[in-house]
């Protein structure tokens, strides 16, 4: 009888259906996932780590009792996991919540991550949230949503925690069963960096690393429901283990001794973290896949060192260097800043050139955004709007250009590709180990080769991807 209650009154306003669920509910009651039959819609922002932490704070939901939606409508609770990289990315989660209050006057609204995290005062002040925590203890938000819809008055809730510099890696993790052939793993939280320009290090804490045993697990979990890729992820991911003497070569071995691991591969790193003896023992896994995203942010050393990097071109350059002497196959992708306070036109000129010269092949171009609170904010020669657009711009046509020559590079090669969930009634889509799309012809009888490994011929390349053919006529599954 209670879940016909439920459906019954389900229309009513907001005041209403709180009274009616303290009165079918007791807070004992609330908690216990078999008396709720309630829905809850995700919207996340930003990177990686984020897609993972939604996919935890999901997991906790579905355990009291919710059902995942794949709209807001209807749905009791509505939870926005933030990113505050940029001010723009503040802007987008603002616009995101405004417009869901608006069509959903009556769901339970939480605003989480980083933007919460990092600018407390700021988040307090958006109305249209119900719930307001940060990037600690995700865990509690499905208690928080369930006491708000139990509640009799809505009143913003605010549970924000400030780091003190000693907290332990947050236990997380999601055993899911959807449709992707990549499993992601969050294995690194933190940074200590504090590049003039980066609000991170405040939205995120000190560095701290998920026990080797805890990702072992977690992998083990993700292969039972089928997955063959591993992607381990983290706020600065090449300090994996800093403050406990691992490091994260040594994250990489461990997950590659779990039975059915096929590919394992690496997020986001810094350049001055990665060693030869590093990158040695990854080429003896065979597993690990040569796809090295190193974030450059600039090409410029007088740039490189305003934004408080840690590390020069020299330095960077002798890196790329060594990747491709071990890994020949590799695929060396980056992030690159353009109008950064001060940069001049002759630093810019240099940051091109370098990117041309290092041969990227694929580059994510941004222009700087002034964050309250860092250096960079109040440093002078800030650069004005239209030219960090036209740098963007130019910088975003080279980027082109190599990803162009980078894909030609890869006609002729015979690679192992894992497909993916078919979109197209054209192509089968997947990825080689170095992480460039390939798509080959489908061909009647239309069978889908979703998350199965086959060799493929590349045979031309174009914007964005390559073409192939799967070899030989009568093709096998690989475990590559």
């Amino acid at each position: 009888m209670i879940h016909l209650k439920i459906i019954i009154v389900k229309s009513l306003n907001f005041f209403c259906w709180n009274s009616i669920i303290e009165l079918l509910f007791t807070p004992d009651q609330l908690l216990k996932k078999e008396t709720l039959f309630l829905k809850v819609f995700f919207v996340t922002f930003g990177c990686k780590v984020n897609c993972y932490e939604t996919e935890c704070i999901a997991r906790t939901f579905t355990e009291n009792g919710f059902t995942v939606s794949d709209a807001a409508e209807g749905c009791e609770v509505i939870v926005i996991n933030s990113c505050t990289v940029t001010s723009a990315s503040d802007k987008k989660v603002k616009q995101s919540l405004r417009k869901l209050r608006h069509e959903n006057p009556d769901s339970v609204i939480v605003l989480t991550g980083c933007y919460p995290q990092a600018f407390e005062d700021e988040a307090k002040k958006l109305t249209e949230a119900d719930i307001i925590t940060g990037t600690r203890d995700r865990s509690e938000i499905v208690k928080l949503a369930l006491n708000a819809l139990g509640s009799r008055e809505r009143k913003q809730i605010t549970d924000l925690h400030c780091y003190t510099g000693h907290e332990a890696f947050e236990k997380m993790s999601y055993s899911s069963s959807e449709k992707k052939t990549r499993g992601f793993i969050k294995i690194e939280d933190g940074c200590n960096q504090f590049c003039s320009y980066c609000i991170i290090p405040f939205a995120r804490g000190r560095i701290r690393s998920k026990p080797l045993e805890d990702i072992v697990s977690e992998v083990k979990d993700l292969v039972s429901n089928g997955y063959q890729e591993i992607v381990l992820v983290g706020i600065n991911l090449a300090f994996y283990g800093a403050e406990t003497g691992l490091t994260l070569t040594d994250a990489v071995e461990a997950v590659s001794r779990v039975e059915g691991v096929k590919r394992i591969r690496l997020g986001s790193l810094e350049p001055e973290m990665i060693s030869g003896d590093d990158l040695l023992r990854l080429k003896s896994i065979e597993s690990f896949c040569p796809q090295f995203h190193l974030s450059l942010q600039s090409g410029c050393d007088r740039t490189l060192k305003a934004m408080n990097r840690k590390y020069d071109t020299a330095v960077y350059t002798r890196l790329v260097s060594s990747i491709r002497n071990i890994f020949p196959d590799a695929a060396v992708t980056t992030d690159v800043m353009v109008g950064f306070p001060g940069e001049t036109e002759e630093d810019f000129e240099e940051s091109m050139e370098f990117v041309k010269k290092t041969a990227f092949s694929k580059i994510h171009v941004f222009p700087y955004s002034p964050r309250s609170g860092t250096k960079a904010a109040a440093m002078p020669d800030q650069i004005n709007g239209s030219t960090k657009s036209e740098r963007a711009a130019r910088m975003t046509e080279l980027g082109h250009e190599l990803e162009r020559e980078f894909l030609r590079s890869q006609v002729g090669r015979t690679v192992p590709v894992l497909f993916e969930k078919e979109n197209c009634t054209s192509f089968h889509r997947g990825y080689s180990p170095n992480y460039t799309l390939v798509k080959i012809k489908r061909e009647p009888p239309i069978k889908s080769l979703r998350n199965s490994i086959f060799y493929v011929k590349i045979k031309e390349s174009m914007n964005g991807f390559c073409i192939g053919e799967i070899i030989p006529a009568e093709p096998q599954r690989v475990n590559v």
